[in-house]
């Protein structure tokens, strides 16, 4: 798997970096957000945001 691959929605190809097709939801947490995305072709996901940046802590199956 390569540094692309790892960074885009495997089941669309969707970037991680870029905007999220739809925030299902955003909850604050001590050190920063999480926030429920909907990728582009249904896929949910978790992701953390705080002071080092955003990254993806799980993806769901396409919905």
């Amino acid at each position: 798997m390569n540094s692309a691959q790892r960074d885009a929605c495997p089941h669309c190809g969707w970037p991680d970096r870029a905007e999220p097709f739809q925030v299902v939801s955003r909850h604050g947490t001590a050190a920063g957000h999480t926030v429920w995305t909907r990728c582009a072709c249904g896929s949910l996901q978790v992701r953390a945001v705080d002071a080092s940046g955003m990254r993806v802590l799980s993806r769901g199956g396409r919905g």
